[in-house]
């Protein structure tokens, strides 16, 4: 009953969204509320309809929300997203992102993140066509603590910050748009803070690639390096997506995600499954 709800909840959103003519499209909301895909943040602010002013100044942008739903069948777990962000003065974005995790025979963890990104560097700075954006961006996370004693890990932190910098660029020479995008991120977290955060951080990498099709058709890969600590090992993500640009403000998302094998002694993989997501740019 829970995935029926969640699906027509995304069905809602789809028809209380589709409005007349983009701003659709990448950077989304990411799980955790940043702009970008799905897991990783990408150099590009989000932000909506990019002419929008207050009188002459850009000290606000129109903000853009996105929800998300992920089906884990191997772990048997439902999660559910929301999210929303917004650009200040065309340079810095402020986002806040809430997840809930059910899992059966686990308890349920609800988890806040709280992000901002500032943009160091134009894209096509300096007059060229080369360069790209870069950012640099944190998130404070913070999962359920009364869940982590539940759950028995009471040598974990309930809370976290995550610190990245990212570079990403459009290229348009080629007959179709195509987003690159890579960054390291350090971080001491576990299953994406979900589980709480380790008093150590590692730094890992991330990458992803989207290619602009015709008719508002966008797909795509990306993929993240889990953190590996010496009792528990984050197993890499990955998904490929199909992302359909229905409007100027409404995208919707299909993708099919991996976290790696569900209960493989100390790895933290939670199986394979099916990502909805929709989107909305003000």
């Amino acid at each position: 009953m829970k995935k029926i709800s969640l699906l027509a909840a995304l069905l809602v959103l789809s028809v209380l969204f589709t409005v007349k003519d983009v701003w659709a499209g990448p950077p989304f909301n990411n799980l955790e509320g940043v702009g970008g895909v799905a897991f990783n943040p990408l150099a590009y602010l989000a932000e909506g309809d990019k002419d929008f002013k207050i009188g002459n100044t850009d000290v606000l942008g129109k903000p853009r929300f996105g929800g998300w739903y992920v089906n884990l069948p191997s772990a048997k777990i439902d999660w559910t997203s929301i999210g929303i962000a917004d650009t200040l003065f065309k340079r810095v974005e402020v986002s806040y992102g809430y997840q809930t995790i059910n899992w059966e025979n686990h308890p349920t963890f609800h988890k806040n993140n709280i992000g901002a990104k500032v943009l160091l560097l134009n894209e096509n700075a300096f007059e060229t066509k080369f360069v790209p954006a870069i950012s640099v961006g944190t998130i404070y996370k913070r999962t359920s603590s009364a869940s982590l004693r539940e759950a028995g890990l009471t040598n974990l932190r309930a809370s976290g910050e995550d610190w990245y910098a990212v570079a990403t660029k459009t290229i348009t020479q080629l007959p179709v748009p195509v987003i690159l995008s890579g960054g390291v991120l350090s971080s001491g977290e576990y299953v994406t803070g979900v589980l709480g955060f380790n008093n150590k951080r590692k730094t890992t990498g991330f990458a992803n690639v989207d290619v602009v099709l015709p008719h508002g058709i966008v797909v795509g890969a990306e993929y993240k390096q889990g953190e590996k600590f010496a009792t528990v090992k984050n197993h890499d993500y990955w998904d490929a997506h199909l992302a359909w640009l229905a409007n100027k403000d409404l995208t919707l998302i299909a993708a099919y995600t991996g976290t790696g094998a569900y209960g493989k002694g100390t790895n933290t993989g939670l199986g394979n499954g099916v990502v909805l997501s929709a989107q909305f740019a003000f």
